[in-house]
């Protein structure tokens, strides 16, 4: 399976350089988390002029992962650490500590120019196991759909998986696609395609459907009504220490959580 990798290395340009070594901090994994800590690194190396921040995507799984080979200081996850990847960290005396740093909705997407505007969970459920087929048979056109899914090492598809699907698998014939990104793009030039993503990915260019009338909205999530939300996080070796820990408190200012909301995910209230 291929792997798209997102690297974006960020820099400040300064007429005044100081003389004093520069730290840097790695910061890898979820493509969902990723426009959240773009703007949140972008000002907070302003602020910071002796801090770069290395930012990279590649999705949950391969974010975890590279925090338990000690490839990276802060995993992005848009899930939880799995209990096995825990087991593995701890036998290489790697602590995970999680940090809760925004909260996003997953939603799914059609093209704009798709006369469908709602669905139920059991409905998507059977789109994307591959038994309803055709979209008259949700009141659109008849056109076959055509499906979109994150690959495997999504945090976003095992959320997708958990809530939607209960367990069940996703029909083959899904075009894997290997971030939020990717699935607008397939999304936006194919008329017939359905797909899912984070919150912050909605925009002119895809269409959000409503689950059973409610559209996703920062209110919807907080209170529940949308039935497909979850908690971002940044995932770091032990407590945080030195400038790790300047930008986890940076991401959790308010300040950060202004950011938050600016990439278009919801603030964390905790």
């Amino acid at each position: 399976m291929k792997l798209l990798k997102i690297a974006l290395t960020f820099a400040v340009a300064s007429a005044t350089c100081f003389a004093g070594a520069q730290e840097t901090v790695q910061v890898s994994g979820s493509t969902t988390v990723l426009p959240v800590m773009q703007k949140i690194s972008e000002s907070f190396m302003k602020t910071h002029p002796g801090v770069t921040v290395e930012l990279s995507g590649g999705g949950s799984g391969n974010g975890i992962k590279a925090l338990v080979d000690g490839l990276t200081m802060v995993a992005m996850s848009s899930r939880q650490i799995k209990s096995g990847e825990a087991k593995l960290a701890q036998s290489k005396n790697v602590q995970p500590h999680e940090i809760a740093v925004a909260v996003d909705a997953i939603v799914p997407v059609v093209n704009p120019e798709n006369p469908v505007k709602n669905v139920s969970v059991e409905q998507l459920r059977e789109i994307f196991k591959g038994k309803i087929e055709n979209w008259k048979e949700l009141g659109g056109e008849d056109k076959e759909i055509v499906l979109v899914s994150r690959d495997t090492s999504s945090g976003t598809y095992e959320t997708w998986e958990s809530l939607v699907m209960k367990k069940q698998r996703i029909t083959p014939r899904a075009l894997l696609q290997a971030s939020n990104g990717a699935v607008v793009q397939v999304i936006s030039k194919n008329p017939n395609a359905i797909g899912y993503v984070g919150i912050g990915y909605l925009g002119s260019k895809i269409k959000a459907l409503q689950i059973d009338g409610v559209d996703a909205t920062t209110e919807t999530v907080l209170t529940k009504k949308w039935p497909l939300s979850r908690e971002l996080y940044l995932y770091t070796n032990g407590t945080p220490s030195g400038e790790t820990k300047k930008l986890i408190d940076y991401s959790l200012s308010s300040e950060g959580q202004r950011l938050v909301k600016e990439a278009g995910f919801i603030p964390n209230k905790k």
